[in-house]
């Protein structure tokens, strides 16, 4: 694979000019695409479930995540080249705007009712507004601007989410603030008590779904909150410095979500949203929070570095659109609401251009903040876990007791055992083993049916310095306990007690690894270099050692395992589209049976060195006496 825009991988990224550049090489490619009236983007053919012309507006807002700060400031510091291509794009958006808010225009977006996609894509427009109103509201007609303000005040009149969706209609009614026009303070209060709900304490919220914590806290509740912080003239300073001290609060645990070469761990849905997971620290830098222990350094190291991680791959077309996806364009890990735009959520990331080159921001060398081995983060229900080691920090997290609506891969998104900012997860296509691709988790069918289910919601989990713990039933007739021990590199230990009514075949997964070189763009290299069948027996299991990586699985006590290494099918992993897996079976007979496994995933040279310094368990009971590389022991007492 090549990377389309070459430029964009070797865009340095270091001045607020590199940014611009990257943006616009991000943007030129869509001039193509927009209607006739310029208010529309078709990008695709595959649809979302909201339908083609709410798709269409969405991919055209969502462009003003990005234009809308560029917008923002004279760009006086800019090449008189530059500056005449942003006026051309203010052109076009204003155009748009008049025809999509004109309910007698061919390019009208249509009205807004009750719980409708384009409320989520008013925000983009609402923002924009409020930034840069010298150029998409002060030049329209008196009659354009009653169009524009009409159309959105239909937020005003309709049911909306109890979520981050109430965001929408108060970034609406701040922007009204904005530019003269009459707000719905009663939505403004009722909106704000949703917000109040979903706070749960030491800067973290959820998302109108309490089991669920995810990139939605940062990119949406906490990105808004700051944008208000840093734009509303409603605010009389109180709730602003609530919001920032909130958000300042958060940065200290979101930070540890990122390595520092900006790869940050792939959990959650919305992942094809990419770049966007770092557009906090750009709202964070809007709205002039000054973090603990957070430099602005640091903030401006983050988002940018997190851009330049994602420009080296594959993530556009040939035509240079965004593609659905992660680091490849993947529609079997896509959301219901993922339509052909809908990437260009990305592009909030780009909130820092709205900022001066005067601004902290820019000033001053980047600077990287210490990540722990091992971090304990409540709200979330997970343990964060930096292996650094070679020059290469391979971030996990082991989640536990989160849960999620369904909106599609959502087990495979949020209840696997481990998550790995270099081996990502697998989103299954079917219920075999191969096509489940059922990494990191534990799966089980019955006997001779190959249709094999991992984890849907636990009874009770628990979270300890040392592990975690959760009590699920995996199948009718199968109760699970299952503890999640993190070693302090690239090993980890699973403790299973099974409870079979019924025969049973279980199997637990390990990492998914690349069977070919994984992509970055390096001018003038050939092909990929795949290398299969190079998997090999290790002690209790299987492995494989690549160049690029290893991934291996070991039983270490309880039910006697097979092994294999399977190849899972194409495009099933987020971030390669060929891999093999490590995977544990066994056939369990009715009673109660125990399961001890070790999984090893690793990325730097050193990976055969590493795998040789083991962990060992031994099982006594009821009771199982671990041994980590590291020489520590611990001692786990099963329950039931």
């Amino acid at each position: 694979m090549e990377a389309f825009q070459p430029s964009l991988a070797q865009n340095p990224l270091q001045t607020r000019q590199d940014a611009v550049a990257a943006l616009l090489a991000l943007c030129r490619s869509l001039r193509a695409f927009y209607s006739e009236e310029k208010s529309l983007l078709y990008l695709g053919n595959t649809a979302a479930h909201y339908g083609e012309k709410s798709a269409r507006m969405e991919g055209w807002a969502r462009v003003l995540w990005g234009l809308g700060p560029l917008f923002a400031t004279d760009n006086a510091d800019l090449d008189a080249d530059t500056r005449a291509e942003i006026a051309g794009w203010a052109t076009l958006y204003r155009t748009g705007l008049v025809h999509g808010t004109d309910p007698a225009d061919a390019g009208y977006w249509g009205d807004i009712y009750d719980y409708d996609q384009k409320m989520v894509e008013t925000a983009a427009l609402a923002v924009a507004l409020s930034l840069a109103p010298q150029v998409l509201w002060n030049p329209l007609t008196e009659t354009q601007q009653n169009h524009v303000y009409t159309w959105l005040n239909g937020m005003n009149s309709h049911a909306i989410h109890p979520n981050n969706w109430r965001f929408f209609r108060i970034l609406t009614n701040m922007t009204f603030a904005r530019l003269g026009l009459p707000v719905n303070a009663q939505r403004l209060e009722d909106d704000f008590q949703v917000v109040a709900h979903c706070y749960t304490g030491d800067g973290w919220y959820f998302d109108g779904n309490a089991g669920q914590l995810d990139y939605y806290i940062p990119f949406a509740m906490h990105f808004y909150s700051l944008i208000w912080a840093a734009l509303s003239p409603l605010d009389d300073g109180s709730l602003r410095e609530t919001l920032k001290a909130r958000s300042a609060t958060f940065a200290g645990d979101f930070i540890q979500w990122f390595a520092d070469d900006g790869a940050e761990i792939p959990f959650g849905r919305s992942l094809t949203y990419r770049f966007a997971h770092s557009a906090f620290f750009s709202a964070l830098a809007l709205a002039g929070v000054e973090a603990p222990a957070l430099p602005w350094g640091a903030v401006r190291h983050t988002v940018l570095q997190n851009l330049r991680h994602w420009l080296q791959y594959p993530i556009l077309d040939r035509a240079g659109v965004l593609t659905i996806g992660y680091q490849y364009p993947n529609l079997v890990m896509s959301e219901k609401y993922n339509a052909p735009g809908s990437p260009y959520w990305a592009f909030k990331a780009f909130l820092f251009l709205a900022l001066p080159a005067s601004h902290p921001f820019w000033q001053g060398a980047e600077e990287t903040v210490p990540h722990p081995a091992q971090m304990l983060q409540e709200k979330p229900r997970m343990l964060v876990c930096h292996d650094l080691h070679a020059g290469t920090d391979h971030l996990t997290v082991y989640p536990a007791g989160q849960h999620c609506m369904n909106h599609g891969g959502i087990s495979e998104k949020y209840e696997k055992f481990v998550y790995s900012n270099r081996f990502g997860f697998s989103v299954g296509r079917g219920t075999t083993l191969e096509d489940g691709a059922f990494d990191n988790t534990l799966a089980a069918s019955l006997p001779g049916i190959p249709h094999y289910r991992m984890r849907y919601g636990v009874e009770e989990y628990r979270l300890t310095e040392d592990f975690i713990y959760t009590r699920y039933t995996l199948l009718p007739g199968l109760a699970v306990q299952s503890w999640v021990v993190p070693c302090g590199g690239p090993w980890h230990l699973r403790v299973h007690r099974l409870e079979a009514a019924q025969a049973v075949q279980i199997a637990d997964g390990g990492f998914a690894l690349s069977v070919e070189e994984p992509f970055t763009y390096t001018p003038g290299r050939g092909d990929s270099k795949r290398i299969p069948g190079q998997e090999e027996a290790v002690p209790g299991g299987i492995g494989a050692f690549l160049p690029w990586g290893a991934s291996a699985a070991c039983r270490l006590a309880g039910v006697e395992t097979g092994s294999a290494m399977l190849r899972t099918f194409p495009n099933t992993n987020l971030m390669a589209p060929l891999c093999a897996m490590p995977v544990l079976t066994a056939v369990l007979q009715p009673g109660t049976h125990w399961v001890v496994n070790a999984f090893f995933g690793d990325t730097t040279p050193d990976a055969r060195a590493r795998f040789a310094a083991a962990p060992t368990a031994l099982l006594e009971g009821s009771r199982v006496t671990l041994r980590l590389p590291s020489g520590r022991s611990l001692t786990i007492e099963t329950e039931g």
